[in-house]
């Protein structure tokens, strides 16, 4: 492990220490401060020269600083003769603005590719791509990672009976589909219209949710306004309890509140984004963690073994 280091920024540093954990290695020492005027300062306290080089860190609240960071410390590294360097981000943002949808608007997700690429990283690390063909933005290798595994584990331990798995749109069938296949249950769809960004109104429930314990898989919950509106068209349909499973906990704007008042029993996510106050206080959210999954990838990753094998 002499020519491997894991360094990691302000964004979810729990997370960095729980994949180091499970390396059994130390954390790279690095000074990651802001100026007065909101500038970042970037230091590397240790030599990377020739090292394979990975950095953890999720693009999440505040979005902007902590991709600046990503890319300051890349830069770090690349000019630090490192031997690979490799982002590691559980969370990829500006993923839901993966194509134009009106005139004259980027591609986010492109351009954040792009910017990852050109600032020296030469392998992306992801989990749960809210949009797999993101993975084409990037012209260098992107692994990504599934939590499924996780997830559908504690689903066997803690759901016996009667489950049938939810997508709230038509985008998350594929992935509901697998989910229900792997767990041997039944599957239905929300026919759900959007009005505008962040706003999205359930209309009608396809599939039998009579009498079942509905859960409602999602790759992320931003303001809870699609899960909320898809628990209460499920639990008018008849399901004896709603439950919700989102890989990335956004949790922005009126999001917990909204999830406090709902009717859904528990929300199921993990740690790829820290949890807010209020989201860590709300009794009905529960967090698992991904970084034996992330820890295992940087691994493979390091050593040429195949990533893909992990969810086999």
């Amino acid at each position: 492990m002499d020519e491997f280091t894991i360094f990691t920024g302000n964004s979810n540093p729990a997370l960095a220490d729980k994949i180091c954990k499970y390396l059994k290695v130390p954390l790279g020492g690095a000074l990651v401060k802001t100026f007065s005027d909101g500038e970042i300062q970037i230091e590397i306290e240790e030599n990377v020269r020739l090292k394979d080089v990975f950095i953890i860190q999720s693009t999440c609240v505040p979005v902007n600083d902590n991709l600046v960071e990503l890319l300051l410390m890349i830069d770090a590294c690349n000019r630090s003769s490192a031997k690979r360097i490799t982002a590691v981000m559980p969370y990829y943002g500006y993923s839901r603005q993966d194509k134009k949808v009106a005139p004259r608007v980027p591609i986010s997700a492109k351009l954040v590719a792009d910017l990852l690429t050109v600032a020296g990283t030469k392998r992306v690390i992801t989990m749960d791509l809210h949009a797999g063909q993101i993975q084409g933005f990037f012209n260098i290798p992107v692994d990504n990672l599934f939590v499924a595994p996780v997830f559908i584990d504690h689903i066997r331990r803690h759901f016996q009976k009667d489950l049938v798995i939810v997508s709230p749109d038509a985008g998350g069938v594929e992935r509901a589909r697998a989910y229900a296949k792997r767990l041997n249950a039944d599957l239905a769809i929300i026919d759900k219209r959007r009005s505008a960004p962040n706003k999205a109104q359930a209309m009608a429930v396809v599939g039998d949710v009579q009498g079942k314990v509905a859960l409602i898989l999602d790759d992320m919950v931003d303001t809870a306004g699609t899960l909320t509106e898809a628990a209460e068209a499920i639990k008018r349909s008849g399901a004896r309890e709603v439950h919700a499973i989102c890989a990335h906990p956004v949790l922005s704007g009126p999001a917990v509140e909204r999830i406090n008042a709902s009717c859904m029993k528990s929300v199921l996510v993990t740690d790829t984004i820290p949890l807010q106050k209020a989201a860590r206080e709300c009794k009905k959210i529960d967090v698992l963690t991904i970084a034996d999954i992330v820890g295992e990838a940087i691994i493979r990753s390091h050593t040429g073994d195949s990533v893909t094998s992990l969810f086999v």
